[in-house]
């Protein structure tokens, strides 16, 4: 398994990686969680891009977030649902840097530097609110049904969130073949189809590694920071991914409407509205793709752990402001395609209807009006934005 030790080596993997994913981005779209895309997540567990975040003192590069968000956009670009299938992973990379102990990170990292991944079931579905949780962890067994489970059907490992008997959340970790463990493919969505984040059933599994996990989110931290930036490369991947497909169909395959041969336009790309909406476009695709480098650069200058509640709300905010504006730009580029490339380009064959459907998906990961709020609440009165895993 290649060490990828330089941003310049994580990013030329990444954009290998997103080279070869390209080619069958639409047919994984299509299939949906018909077929599991284990191929296309061979490639990514075997490019030694999981890695990149191990800590130097754990064997690996300790590579940071600006590395980590470029490569995450390169591949989005590509195939923005095998982008998203490590998000929860480098999360828990980061967790378990920061609170686990020696052993659960001796043996969590040395299997990550292995090309080993490690998936999530952090969300359940029919409580009154996103912490409403069922799933117990007592006595060492684990029970409970979590959804929206991105990446653990092909992990090796999967954290679970869950409520001990002292009524704290834990999160556990528990090998993907264990005992009690079921994975299923009940994934049917608009969007990031192929990421297959359907049910996991727990059913009285043993637990050998778990630590208390309330205790993350009682001090100052980054890690909702840094899981939210991953979540905004994948919307400012896939909006470059649907503004490169509009240039390639513009110049490739449109014909100019009648109104614009009328104004003396020969090709497509000389009808002056086109132009216009083209470059309006490819401005904002490049204003998210700036963002979202300098929200990256901020969480490069603070850390895993941040000096107070100060520096975290800086780097929580810088993130919010990217993965706000990157979703909507993303929510546009994959419309505004069709109004740029006309009737023809909603042919079923070029499936470009998949970037409007990947992104619409996506970005309702987590409510990017709050986003705005906690922006303006600190620009207008100075309030720091809250303490949690979502900004």
């Amino acid at each position: 398994m290649p060490l990828l030790t330089t941003h310049e080596e994580a990013v030329a993997a990444a954009a290998d990686l997103a080279a070869a994913l390209a080619p069958g981005a639409a047919e994984r779209d299509r299939n949906g969680a018909d077929v599991i895309p284990t191929e296309a997540l061979g490639l990514l567990d075997r490019s030694g891009l999981l890695a990149i975040t191990v800590p130097e003192e754990d064997g690996g590069p300790g590579l940071g977030p600006s590395t980590l968000a470029e490569v995450t956009r390169l591949i989005a670009a590509a195939d923005p649902a095998v982008a998203q299938v490590p998000q929860a992973h480098y999360l828990l990379v980061d967790i378990l840097a920061v609170h686990a102990g020696h052993d659960l990170r001796k043996r969590l990292f040395a299997d990550v530097l292995a090309g080993r991944r490690i998936g999530n079931a952090l969300a359940e579905r029919g409580g009154k609110h996103a912490q409403d949780l069922r799933t117990r962890l007592a006595g060492g067994r684990l029970d409970g049904v979590k959804y929206y489970t991105t990446g653990a059907l092909t992990s090796a490992w999967i954290a679970v969130s869950a409520l001990g008997e002292d009524g704290r959340l834990v999160l556990a970790f528990v090998a993907r073949d264990a005992a009690g463990v079921t994975v299923d493919t009940d994934w049917d969505v608009i969007g990031q189809r192929a990421t297959i984040s359907g049910t996991a059933t727990f059913t009285d599994v043993p637990v050998a590694y778990s630590f208390d996990y309330t205790s993350a989110y009682e001090v100052p931290q980054q890690l909702g920071a840094r899981a939210q930036l991953v979540h905004a490369a994948i919307e400012v991947g896939i909006a470059g991914g649907a503004l490169a497909d509009a240039r390639a169909y513009l110049r490739d395959k449109a014909r100019p409407s009648t109104e614009a041969v009328r104004a003396g336009a020969g090709k497509a790309v000389e009808d002056p509205h086109v132009m216009y909406r083209y470059g309006r476009l490819a401005t904002r695709v490049r204003a998210a793709e700036a963002l979202l480098k300098e929200a990256a650069r901020t969480l490069d200058g603070i850390g895993r752990v941040p000096a107070d509640a100060a520096t975290a709300a800086e780097g929580s905010l810088a993130v919010a402001a990217a993965k706000a504006f990157g979703s909507e730009v993303a929510v546009e580029a994959g419309s505004e395609l069709f109004a740029l490339c006309g009737t023809s380009s909603a042919a079923a064959k070029y499936d470009l209807d998949r970037h409007w459907r990947n992104a619409r998906t996506h970005s309702v990961h987590d409510p990017v009006d709050w986003k705005y709020h906690h922006l303006a609440a600190w620009e207008l009165s100075d309030v720091q934005p809250p303490n949690h895993g979502q900004l």
